[in-house]
């Protein structure tokens, strides 16, 4: 049976009369969990109105016991405090070994075991939502700071976890034969093999906070999503009172070489990358942009950086496509190799605002909160040449004392297309591309594929 449940999930403490009061014990300010029964489904629901009382959220305060747990389960939904679900785009799959019968849907984690292998934080920024609007800074701490909620039969869920790894790529292995790198039995293996830590992240979204950042009312951000998904979100309409919502996207991992704990000091050097997600060229070795080289060469850096003592990070979003998507993205490469004249750098932004009406959905705006969750305050070496990445950081008061740009002999052949594009359009030239200009923007282009004609035969593009 489908329903329209009038349900309020009140960030703050109720004055409602009409809403049952919350059921403490033991003297201990815990509310009495209170278990869904899923034996019909609720459409949507409502502010102020009988029957459910959710734990209230004071986002930004220092201490999670009164800051609350971010209750977004389907265990408690009276007392949901969040939209959404879950897992971001994965919340998916979950319905699906419902559906299939190989998932309980009233099972509850084990989470005995997962607790972090390294510390992070608190740190000051945690309790600033102009620094922390996009992640829960104290989902990694799940069992430690709720372990009385959890204790009373609470299914919270942490939406960050923070473990080790060594990882093996060929680039460090090439670096090591090379004698660019220099095994040292502690972050860089003999084999080539470096020691990191790191921290897969799921976005939490603080709307107040990302509405301001976006320049636009809360109420307007919640209508586009809801508008622009079709509608899988009411509740961003319905209960304006919940101001928290995980969103079905991806989330970022983080990877740290070196002493985590170093990262705060801004004596100690930190290198840093921010690299937004390229399936094709940093899983599968595509060409036609700098994607992968840039990423590991960005280790490189990082791997020496805590040989000396500092501390490397990369950050990895999954913004596929310029969050596009990765079939956008192919589109666009399509359109940029049959336009009239062949892929060209000076048409290079103009064929994805012909595909998709924007040139970009990544901003940035939410990227640092992630740095700011580390605790940074200073890098002293920003492996990027994104103006968009370097702005947005320094806006929330992170110093960046260099910017490191990708060294000429690791951009591919067909990727001088989107370098010179980039450059020529605001990305740091440093002193390897600073003589690009209009003349080196008309006259850089891109491999023909031959796409629409055998590949013996002379090809004229089309017209678009």
């Amino acid at each position: 049976m489908c329903t329209t449940t009038s349900g309020n999930s009140s960030t703050s403490p109720s004055k409602n009369p009409n809403k049952k009061q919350k059921i403490e014990s033991d003297d201990d300010g815990i509310p009495t969990p209170e278990i869904t029964q899923l034996d019909h489904v609720a459409l949507t629901t409502h502010t102020d109105a009988f029957g459910v009382d959710p734990l209230p959220i004071s986002w930004g305060h220092p201490d999670p016991l009164i800051r609350g747990p971010v209750i977004c389960t389907v265990r408690h939904s009276s007392q949901r405090n969040a939209i959404g679900a879950h897992s971001g785009s994965y919340c998916i799959y979950t319905g699906l070994a419902v559906a299939a019968g190989k998932l309980n849907p009233d099972y509850v984690p084990n989470l005995k075991l997962t607790s972090p292998v390294f510390k992070v934080g608190p740190h000051p920024s945690w309790s600033d939502p102009k620094k922390i609007a996009s992640i829960d800074p104290f989902g990694h701490l799940v069992t430690e700071a709720y372990a009385k909620y959890l204790e009373k039969g609470f299914d919270i869920r942490p939406t960050i976890a923070v473990t080790k790894a060594h990882i093996d790529l060929p680039e460090c292995r090439e670096a090591v034969a090379a004698k660019r790198l220099k095994p040292d039995g502690k972050i860089l293996l003999e084999s080539g093999q470096s020691i990191c830590s790191k921290a897969a992240i799921e976005p939490v979204w603080y709307l107040p906070e990302v509405a301001r950042r976006f320049g636009c009312t809360e109420t307007y951000l919640r209508q586009s999503i809801f508008r622009m998904t079709n509608g899988m979100y009411p509740e961003l309409i319905t209960r304006p009172d919940i101001k928290i919502f995980l969103p079905p996207i991806g989330g970022l991992t983080i990877y740290i070489w070196g002493d985590p704990d170093t990262i705060p000091d801004e004596d100690i050097e930190l290198t840093c990358r921010v690299h937004d997600e390229c399936n094709g060229s940093d899983v599968f070795g595509s060409d036609i942009c700098t994607c992968r080289p840039y990423l590991t060469h960005a280790i490189e850096e990082c791997i020496k950086t805590a040989q000396r003592g500092g501390c490397g990070i990369v950050i990895y979003y999954r913004k596929e496509g310029r969050s596009l998507g990765e079939v956008t993205k192919y589109l666009v490469y399509n359109t940029r190799k049959r336009q009239e004249g062949g892929d060209s750098a000076a048409n290079y932004f103009n064929c994805t605002e012909r595909v998709a009406g924007v040139q970009d959905t990544r901003f940035q705006a939410l990227m640092p909160d992630a740095l700011h969750w580390l605790g940074v305050t200073k890098i002293h070496n920003f492996i990027s040449m994104s103006d968009m990445k370097y702005n947005a950081i320094v806006s929330t008061g992170i110093k960046i004392v260099n910017r490191i740009e990708i060294p000429q002999e690791l951009v591919p052949a067909d990727a001088q297309v989107e370098i010179t594009a980039k450059v020529f359009h605001g990305y740091n030239a440093g002193e390897a591309y600073k003589n690009i200009d209009e003349k080196e923007l008309h006259k850089t282009k891109g491999r023909e594929y031959n796409y629409d004609k055998p590949a013996d035969e002379k090809v004229v593009p089309p017209s678009p």
